[in-house]
């Protein structure tokens, strides 16, 4: 006699596909606190040593057509209210990863003008790395790389000794460095950059 197969509820089926997307976003290497840098951030909950995989970047995988048009929407929204945001991510030429769901521990990772993490690409995960030893309750932060050409839109509140007062790439440093100059503001960039 042939058995039945049970059929299993829609809501089960998206109650096991959360729970395991929940997980992804999960580390026992890490927890959410409040932040010196910024809101909350993330910190080690034991020794972290260097080049350990601590947590991925989960979220929405988006094509780049979609992803410009929720940053847009994004900056506008910030333009009106002076906050929001971002937390898309650069995978591939093709896709972005929208960390903006609430699973994503990883998503509260600050920027630091020194950090002590950064992101690794894999296939298509987002995984993040230590970049050194990584003591106890020491916050998680990593370079969010961002352009030289926004660079008024993202001041840099790290606190780090290397801070150089704005949310730009490392390697665009010495770009920094001359527009500033330029405006006869201040300067804090290194003369040289740490690779």
């Amino acid at each position: 006699m042939a058995t039945k197969k049970k059929r299993i509820p829609e809501e089960t089926i998206l109650h096991r596909k959360l729970l395991k997307l929940w997980k992804r976003g999960q580390s026992k290497l890490c927890e959410v606190r409040g932040s010196e840098i910024h809101g909350r951030g993330v910190y080690a909950t034991e020794f972290i040593p260097k080049e350990t995989q601590i947590i991925e970047y989960v979220g929405e995988l988006i094509d780049k057509k979609e992803s410009e048009r929720r940053a847009l929407a994004l900056h506008a929204k910030s333009l009106k209210t002076g906050g929001a945001a971002v937390y898309i991510f650069t995978l591939s030429k093709t896709y972005d990863i929208d960390g903006d769901v609430p699973w994503n521990t990883a998503r509260l990772i600050n920027h630091s003008c020194d950090p002590n993490c950064e992101a690794w690409i894999v296939g298509r995960k987002i995984m993040i790395y230590s970049l050194r030893d990584i003591q106890e309750g020491e916050e998680l932060s990593f370079d969010y790389g961002f352009d030289v050409d926004c660079y008024e839109d993202h001041p840099c509140r790290c606190g780090s000794d290397q801070c150089v007062g704005y949310i730009v790439s490392r390697q665009q440093w010495p770009e920094l460095k001359e527009r500033l100059e330029k405006r006869g503001k201040e300067v804090r960039v290194p003369l040289k950059t740490k690779k």
